[in-house]
C-alpha cells in the first residue's frame, strides 16, 4: 500500500514545478470592446395591416448593446496582481405601429475587481500547462441607469479560494468562498456564498479562436431577507471569434442566464444569441 501511495504522488507530480517561471511585468490589455446594432425602420405600416408581408406591417425598433473588457495585471515570480473592469449594456427601443414608444434594457453591469494570486505551482504537460495557487479578489457591482421598478444594484464583493490560470487552454478554474455586502436595498445586508468558475479557449484554425466559460454562484446565508434575494445563478456563454483584419474580430455568440428567486417558484431565464464586431489590443504585454 505505502508503494502504491508513492507511486500515485510521483504520478501527480510529474510535470509539476513551483512557479518560477512565466509571465513578469504588467499585462495591460483591452480584451474585448464589442459593439452589436440592429436597426428596423418601418414606415406607412398602419396603411399596410391588412397585408401578409411583416416587411409592411412590423414595428419600428433599434437594439443596441456594448461590451467593455479590460485588465491591468502585475505579473512577479510569486504572485500576479489582477485588475479588471467590466462594462455591459443593452437597449432595445420599439416604436409600435399603435401606441407609445416600449424601451427596454437587456443589459446593464459595470464591475470593478482587484485581486492576488499566489504563482505556487506551474504545470507543464497537462491540458496544454497552466499554473495554480490561491487568490482573493475584492470589487463592487452596479449599474449604469437605475431600473425603473427596482434599485441600482451596489454591491461590494469579496472572493477567495484555490485557483488554475494562464493555461494555453484553460484560461481559469476556481472554487471560491463569497462574502457580500448588498447596500442596494434597506436594511442593507451581508450574503455568504461559494462559487465556481471556468473560462477556456481554443483555436480552431489561423485567425479563428473558441472561447467559452460559466460562473455558478450558491447563497448560503444572508443577515436580512429581502423579496430579491437569489438562491443561485448560473452564467454561461460561448463565441467564435474569427478574425477579420487585425485586432478586429466577428463573433457569433450565445450567453445564457438563469437564476432562482429563494421566494419566487418559477426559475428566471435570459438567452442572448448574435453576431457582435468587436476590437482587442494589448497595450503592454508581460514577459
Amino acid at each position: 500500500m505505502k508503494k502504491l501511495i508513492i507511486c500515485m504522488a510521483t504520478l501527480c507530480l510529474t510535470g509539476v514545478a513551483f512557479a518560477q517561471e512565466g509571465k513578469h511585468g504588467w499585462q495591460v490589455e483591452l480584451k474585448k470592446l464589442a459593439f452589436d446594432l440592429t436597426n428596423t425602420e418601418v414606415k406607412h405600416a398602419q396603411d399596410y395591416q391588412g397585408f401578409s408581408d411583416a416587411r409592411l406591417t412590423s414595428d419600428s425598433q433599434t437594439s443596441v448593446r456594448g461590451a467593455w473588457d479590460s485588465i491591468a495585471d502585475y505579473h512577479t515570480t510569486h504572485f500576479v496582481w489582477n485588475n479588471e473592469l467590466w462594462m455591459d449594456y443593452g437597449r432595445t427601443k420599439i416604436r409600435p405601429v399603435e401606441g407609445d414608444t416600449i424601451t427596454n434594457e437587456n443589459a446593464d453591469r459595470i464591475l470593478a475587481q482587484t485581486g492576488y494570486t499566489q504563482r505556487l505551482w506551474k504545470v507543464n504537460d497537462f491540458l496544454g500547462g497552466f499554473e495554480a495557487g490561491p487568490f482573493a479578489t475584492v470589487g463592487y457591482q452596479t449599474e449604469f441607469t437605475k431600473p425603473h421598478h427596482a434599485n441600482r444594484t451596489r454591491v461590494w464583493r469579496g472572493t477567495a479560494g484555490a485557483k488554475l490560470f494562464d493555461g494555453k487552454y484553460l484560461k481559469k478554474l476556481y472554487v471560491a468562498l463569497v462574502g457580500e455586502r448588498d447596500l442596494t436595498y434597506n436594511p442593507h445586508a451581508n450574503k455568504l456564498a461559494w462559487e465556481a468558475a471556468l473560462e477556456l479557449e481554443a483555436p480552431v484554425r489561423e485567425g479563428v479562436k473558441f472561447k467559452t466559460g460559466a460562473l455558478f454562484r450558491d447563497y448560503l446565508n444572508e443577515s436580512h431577507r429581502q423579496p430579491n434575494d437569489l438562491d443561485w445563478e448560473f452564467v454561461a456563454d460561448a463565441r467564435l471569434d474569427v478574425e477579420v483584419y487585425k485586432n478586429l474580430f466577428v463573433a457569433p455568440f450565445i450567453s445564457y442566464y438563469t437564476a432562482q428567486g429563494k421566494y419566487v417558484a418559477p426559475r428566471g431565464e435570459n438567452v442572448y444569441v448574435g453576431v457582435s464586431v468587436s476590437f482587442s489590443h494589448i497595450f503592454v504585454a508581460a514577459k
